[in-house]
């Protein structure tokens, strides 16, 4: 029987080096796959995507964050409202409760590249920051997936 690792190995070679995303820690935060998409030519905004898992006792908040690739970085919100798609900034970010997951995936929650320097292409890997109340900067690596991904590359294991 050939092992899942040994199985995942295999695929991410057969992919041809597809980028998959890493996991970091800052203190009790989990900070789990952080990925965006694949960007067209001119494009000035991309979105950012990951997921936060707090283990402590105290709270803390996602404020924001900075990026090799952005100008500004932001903490946004997407929502359909009477079937009309509304994005907002959050200027005081997201509130990470003891022993909560905070996900921000696509058709919610988001941290916002903008002001993009150049064009985002699939299989790179992007420097970034993101910016916690408390836990303070965190150095992050966002994998580039394909500019319709869903989610990001280990999420397709079997």
């Amino acid at each position: 029987m050939v092992s899942r690792l040994a199985y995942t190995a295999v695929a991410a070679l057969a992919l041809g080096g597809a980028a998959v995303a890493q996991n970091y820690t800052a203190g009790p935060l989990k900070i789990e796959q952080p990925w965006t998409r694949a960007t067209p030519a001119g494009a000035k905004v991309a979105g950012g995507y990951v997921a936060v898992t707090n283990t402590g006792a105290a709270p803390d908040r996602l404020i924001g964050g900075s990026s090799e690739i952005a100008g500004k970085v932001e903490i946004h919100e997407m929502a359909m409202n009477n079937g009309v798609m509304t994005m907002r900034g959050l200027p005081d970010g997201l509130d990470l409760k003891p022993g909560a997951k905070l996900e921000l995936k696509p058709g919610g929650y988001h941290i916002m590249f903008m002001d993009l320097k150049r064009q985002l292409k699939e299989g790179e890997k992007v420097k970034g920051t993101l910016t916690f109340e408390k836990a303070g900067a965190v150095p992050v690596e966002f994998s580039v997936q394909s500019v319709g991904a869903r989610a990001p590359a280990e999420a397709h294991k079997h």
